[in-house]
């Protein structure tokens, strides 16, 4: 859903504003085993603590990121969710997510530890092979999506796949 879009349905027209500074930011919070959320992968360029639990992340446009959510009670985990996420550049359709303004382009959204849990063992062996796993082409995140979604197994990464990646991104704007 578009910022837009997802502003309209709480029933205003004015959008979701692009921060000033034209950062992604994501909001991590750490309350050991009880709310954990975290990046796994992607560079950010600016950190800002807001207290002992809280900090501020934040992501130039292109830049793509996992945040990984966790959370229990006195029952058990409640939430176990993996997003990777394209930072969006000014101007840009975005997806809104919780946590992350104004939003992004979501490349995978699993959720369920199962899942999730493949999801880190696949980031594990692309960085295995040494590629970082934010440089990594955006179609593959989409692919092990659709795949888990469907309950499919998804494919590897491999260094063929990643070395068209690159090209393909040197001749496309």
């Amino acid at each position: 859903m578009t910022g837009t879009a997802a502003s309209r349905m709480r029933g205003s027209a004015v959008p979701l504003p692009v921060s000033p500074d034209h950062l992604t930011h994501v909001e991590l919070t750490w309350i050991e085993k009880k709310i954990e959320y975290w990046i796994r992968f992607g560079q950010h360029t600016r950190e800002t603590i807001l207290d002992r639990r809280r900090r501020i992340l934040s992501f130039q446009p292109d830049t793509i990121f996992a945040f990984v959510r966790w959370a229990s009670n006195d029952f058990g985990t409640i939430i176990s969710r993996i997003d990777i996420v394209r930072a969006i550049a000014p101007g840009e359709a975005y997806q809104t997510l919780p946590f992350v303004r104004p939003g992004g382009d979501i490349l995978l959204k699993i959720e369920g530890w199962p899942k999730v849990e493949t999801v880190l063992h696949l980031v594990d062996a692309i960085e295995a092979m040494g590629i970082a796993p934010a440089d990594a082409a955006p179609d593959y995140w989409r692919h092990v999506h659709n795949r888990l979604t469907a309950g499919h197994q998804p494919r590897a990464y491999s260094h063929d796949q990643h070395r068209a990646w690159l090209k393909r991104r040197r001749i496309a704007p």
